[in-house]
């Protein structure tokens, strides 16, 4: 791990993307500071927590003037790595697959889809947009030449635990998993589980709580 990047805690780093959203319309609407209070206000999180979490960054608003907004988008920005480009590989390209390869929004925030990887003869030797589509087989030998470290996960879950393996055999260092199966692997190896369907068991049983 770069020395220069400090731990922050998982809490703190789902928060400031909300932050830079703040920001960024505040910034476009043509303010030019911005209090903790007012981000305090806009996104509901208590104005001490968002000086605690801003203050990993090493930025820190002034008395009764707040944070240069312009200043603080582009520190947000920065260490949060929307401005580079991080090369991905989506493995399964179907439904789910074919939607993030299409979503022109994940290249504003840096994550640059090189390719797809299945076993449907009818998706391989395809593109989506102007991704290919290659076999599974080929994972290992195209990871170099496509430059990614970052394998997107969105097969069917029986199969994610053999996909993830291969992942790690081909030398991606991070898995976005977008399965309902809960990857484990090597410390190494950086893994978030993203499942639509757990947030969709929340928002349900909230709804039926409410009738």
């Amino acid at each position: 791990m770069d020395s220069t990047i400090p731990y922050i805690p998982e809490p703190t780093l789902r928060r400031l993307p909300w932050y830079l959203a703040c920001v960024s319309r505040l910034r476009a609407h043509g303010v030019e500071r911005v209090s903790s209070t007012t981000i305090s206000r806009e996104l509901n999180v208590d104005s001490s927590q968002i000086a605690k979490d801003l203050s990993y960054l090493n930025i820190r608003g002034k008395t009764r003037i707040g944070y240069d907004v312009v200043e603080l988008e582009q520190v947000l920005v920065d260490f949060l790595g929307f401005a580079r480009s991080h090369n991905a590989v989506i493995m399964g390209a179907g439904s789910l697959g074919a939607a993030l390869i299409a979503d022109s929004g994940l290249r504003r925030f840096g994550l640059n889809i090189v390719a797809g990887f299945d076993v449907n003869p009818a998706l391989v030797g395809t593109d989506i947009g102007e991704v290919p589509i290659f076999h599974t087989d080929e994972l290992a030998a195209r990871r170099s030449e496509l430059g990614a470290e970052i394998a997107i996960i969105a097969v069917p879950v029986d199969i994610a635990a053999d996909v993830a393996e291969k992942c790690v055999a081909a030398g991606f260092k991070a898995l976005w998993n977008f399965t309902p199966f809960r990857i484990r692997t090597s410390p190494e190896i950086v893994v978030t589980n993203t499942s639509i369907y757990a947030h969709l068991a929340v928002m349900y049983n909230r709804l039926s709580a409410k009738r």
